[in-house]
């Protein structure tokens, strides 16, 4: 059979790491494909110094490569929004296939990309968009086809979880953490996707998709950062048997679907409680199979690119097969997406853990407590710290209660003669049910 032959734009960290995986296990990759893959053209601003591109075209323009009548399928490695739609559509539009790694071009864009998709009879892959190497998105559309997926849960941004892991194991302070995440290239110049949940929640709205087959919606997302989590916090949580991790998590209620990022207490015990560092995992509970845990790398170079040419060799194995026989961009065949609500984050319903500075005086906690009480919360644990200043911590666990009516009782605490400051509030979730 006749070679595919690829075009790349982008040759980054993840554009050079497919370049070279591409050529170095090119027989490999052949064997498994069925026919020769080959680089046509690259397009990029700069050379990378790690890639070899001798004989292979090279453009800055890389709308030339979409447009070029040689090339099958478009590699998108640039990231961003608007340009890399305008790419990919274009590509489309001249009847490429597509392959990214580009979740935030999935999460806000993918419901017109995977609809242009459709009606040009082409694939857009996606895989390498999620948990970097993790095959996630494959495990749940297809390994997990037979199941109806209750609920997910993943540490799926790894600055977010080496930040978190370097407090607990050292006692540091956030911003000394993320000033050495960015020394070491884990973090941005400008942390913020990365630190205040962005980058997970444009992961997890793909997940939630692809898990419940409904249409992406990125902007009923709920997003919270982890800069406000002190030292104090990750120790008062490891004394109550928890670990703070920042988690992207989703669950189907009859009442809608969760989709919310935010510091999460979650058992010790618990899988994902032992994942540290810069690495990535998702647990996934499906009603036939019970819990499966991913895990491994979720950034780097040769990480991505495994994803990422995973789904080159998937597209060219199905190039012959007609699109009602290939497996859907996002787990349902089209027309067959729900519209099954997403849940205001005010309906949500966990446990949470609170963080007071109370004046030492007697009386002070009954209050509280009295408050929690007409709210109908239930205490399941307090801390309360002996100190010799005028002010001590409290630390509370509660039990599961709706959001709304604990910002409720958070607002009355707040308004407390003796209650110094925010009360600093942390979602609990135990990851059984």
């Amino acid at each position: 059979m006749k070679p595919v032959k690829v075009g790349i734009c982008g040759l980054g960290t993840v554009g050079g790491g497919t370049f070279n995986v591409l050529m170095r296990n090119a027989e490999e990759i052949a064997r498994r494909a069925g026919r020769k893959i080959i680089v046509e053209q690259i397009g990029t601003r700069h050379e990378n110094p790690a890639c070899d591109t001798t004989g292979i075209q090279i453009t800055n323009d890389i709308f030339a490569v979409a447009t070029n009548p040689e090339i099958d399928i478009v590699v998108e490695l640039i990231g961003g929004y608007e340009t890399a739609r305008d790419l990919v559509l274009t590509a489309i539009a001249n009847g490429k296939h597509v392959v990214t790694a580009n979740k935030a071009l999935i999460a806000v864009h993918g419901n017109e990309i995977f609809a242009a998709a459709q009606e040009k009879n082409v694939m857009v892959a996606f895989e390498a968009s999620v948990a970097g190497g993790i095959p996630i998105i494959k495990a749940i559309r297809e390994g997990l086809a037979a199941n109806k997926i209750n609920w997910l849960a993943g540490i799926i941004n790894g600055t977010g979880n080496y930040i978190m892991s370097e407090m607990r194991e050292k006692g540091r302070a956030f911003d000394d953490v993320l000033a050495e995440a960015q020394e070491l290239g884990y973090a941005e110049a400008d942390p913020t996707f990365d630190v205040e949940g962005i980058d997970a929640a444009h992961k997890l709205t793909i997940l939630a998709s692809i898990a419940y087959g409904v249409p992406l919606q990125f902007e009923k997302a709920y997003t919270e950062g982890i800069s406000k989590i002190t030292t104090e916090d990750v120790q008062y949580a490891e004394e109550l048997g928890f670990r703070i991790k920042h988690l992207g998590l989703s669950r189907r209620t009859p009442q809608g679907i969760e989709l919310r990022v935010h510091p999460t207490l979650i058992p010790q015990s618990t899988l994902l409680a032992s994942v540290n560092g810069v690495m990535n995992a998702i647990l996934v509970d499906g009603d036939a199979v019970g819990q499966t845990l991913y895990y491994g790398s979720g950034a780097g170079a040769e990480p991505t690119a495994s994803a990422v040419v995973a789904d080159i060799v998937d597209v060219v194995r199905t190039l012959t097969a007609d699109r009602d026989n290939r497996v859907p961009h996002l787990a349902f065949q089209p027309g067959q997406l729900s519209e099954l609500p997403m849940l205001p984050v005010d309906d949500v319903v966990t446990g949470y853990y609170l963080r007071l500075q109370a004046v030492e005086r007697p009386g002070v906690l009954a209050h509280v407590t009295r408050i929690l009480g007409e709210k109908g919360i239930n205490i399941e644990a307090i801390i309360q710290k002996q100190t010799r200043e005028a002010q001590v911590p409290v630390i509370m666990m509660t039990q599961r209660v709706a959001e709304s009516t604990m910002n409720e009782a958070i607002r009355e605490i707040e308004a407390l003669p003796d209650i110094l400051g925010e009360v600093v509030r942390i979602r609990v979730e135990h990851l059984a049910d």
